[in-house]
């Protein structure tokens, strides 16, 4: 490959990569709209609460109304949250996700 060819591709790699979202534990992608490969993490039992106006983050107070547009389907039966630099006392979540809810 000429060296020219391999600066091009090594190029186009390197502006490529930030558009990839990191995966959960378990396997599944978080969205590319919710995170810049570091910014989502599962939440721990009881992080996450469920209320009459909303999703209720513990650790901040943070309420998410049900019909946000923040509010996406979890691929598994964790909460997962997504803020700024992966900061849990972040005020403002970037995206979480919700576990199917059971019958």
């Amino acid at each position: 490959m000429s060296a020219i060819r391999h600066k091009v591709l090594v190029i186009a790699l390197l502006f490529a990569a930030p558009a990839f979202a990191h995966d959960a534990p378990l396997g599944w992608a978080y969205g590319a709209e919710c995170c810049s490969m570091t910014d989502c993490w599962q939440e721990k039992d009881g992080a996450i609460l469920e209320t009459p106006n909303g999703y209720r983050v513990v650790v901040t107070g943070e309420l998410i109304a049900y019909g946000d547009s923040r509010i996406k389907p979890s691929k598994d039966q964790f909460f997962h949250r997504c803020t700024v630099g992966a900061d849990p006392k972040a005020r403002r979540s970037i995206c979480l996700y919700i576990p199917p809810r059971s019958l």
